[in-house]
């Protein structure tokens, strides 16, 4: 068993991070109240620019082509990969998952894939591995704003449109719920066109108007709703790494809890033991004084009985 001391030294450094775990676990949940706060806000906007992105898809011309439905001549997959992780750890598996997506299209040999990586754990990750990345785009990941998004996705369509990549990938984590997260891979580009096949012919065909003309339409609302994307993907992802570091703080102290309980049960019981020894100790040294004064009376007896 563990001596008293170790037992002492063991219980202090749990309880010193117990009161880190707990402050940690306090931070994270004020900032994912603010965090779903910003997200209660910026949902309705988000889930608008699709629904209307959506709807023009539907009405523009069967044999229209335009560059945000495709390169035309496309030999090889050049994957742009814009992979949402956080600037810290101790988040339960949120980077974890995150980072083992865009390990999966790493390994497809047959594609070429270009990293645009937000957060520090994913820049880590790659640059320890030495997997080049084309951009690290920093202080996003703590502090999403549009103007940030905005800034990540013209740099994204820029690469589109000039062909160095012709597909777009988003990675990151949607808030399911308060207490569960998923980790997301969203196409981006090419669109995917609709056509009025797909819609039942009892269906309302609403009459839709496109000024100046389609593609000069397709040009405005689809950067616009790409940034909308970005931009709703950083605040889910912000949220939703808040919510995993309070679940890991949590978890960390309701462990503490137990250790420390353990460890308290084996401090006692040692304490128990350590007593008992000094009790025996102590019983044992009176024995042996009550011998040796026994004997030395004994002795001066026989001295005084001697002729």
């Amino acid at each position: 068993m563990a001596g008293l001391r170790e037992i002492k030294s063991r219980i202090k450094s749990i309880e010193d991070t117990k009161k880190i775990t707990s402050a940690m676990y306090m931070i994270s949940s004020t900032k994912m109240k603010k965090a779903r706060e910003t997200l209660e806000e910026t949902e309705p906007y988000f889930y608008m620019l699709q629904s209307t992105v959506e709807r023009i898809l539907r009405h523009i011309p069967s044999d229209m082509e335009h560059i945000y439905f495709g390169h035309p001549d496309v030999s090889q997959r050049k994957i742009g990969l814009l992979v949402i992780t956080d600037d810290k750890g101790l988040a339960g598996s949120y980077n974890h998952n995150i980072l083992r997506m865009a390990q999966n299209f790493l390994d497809q040999k047959e594609n070429q894939v270009e990293l645009f990586v937000v957060g520090e754990l994913g820049r880590h990750y790659f640059a320890t591995r030495r997997i080049p990345i084309q951009e690290n785009f920093q202080y996003t990941v703590q502090n999403p704003t549009f103007n940030r998004a905005r800034w990540i996705s013209e740099i994204l369509l820029e690469r589109y449109r000039s062909g160095e990549i012709n597909e777009l990938h988003v990675l990151y984590t949607r808030m399911e719920n308060g207490m569960q997260s998923v980790a997301e891979d969203e196409k981006v580009l090419p669109l995917e066109r609709f056509s009025f096949a797909e819609v039942p012919v009892d269906v309302y065909h609403e009459d839709f108007l496109l000024l100046p003309s389609a593609e000069k339409a397709i040009d405005t609302i689809v950067p616009n709703a790409i940034t909308g994307f970005i931009y709703g993907t950083l605040v889910q992802s912000y949220c939703a790494a808040q919510g995993a570091r309070m679940m890991a703080m949590e978890s960390a102290t309701g462990n503490a809890d137990d250790l420390l309980r353990e460890l308290k049960i084996m401090y006692n019981r040692a304490r128990q033991a350590e007593i008992t020894q000094e009790i025996t100790e102590v019983s044992s040294g009176a024995k042996a004084q009550r011998s040796r004064r026994k004997a030395r009376k004994m002795g001066r007896n026989r001295k005084s009985n001697a002729p």
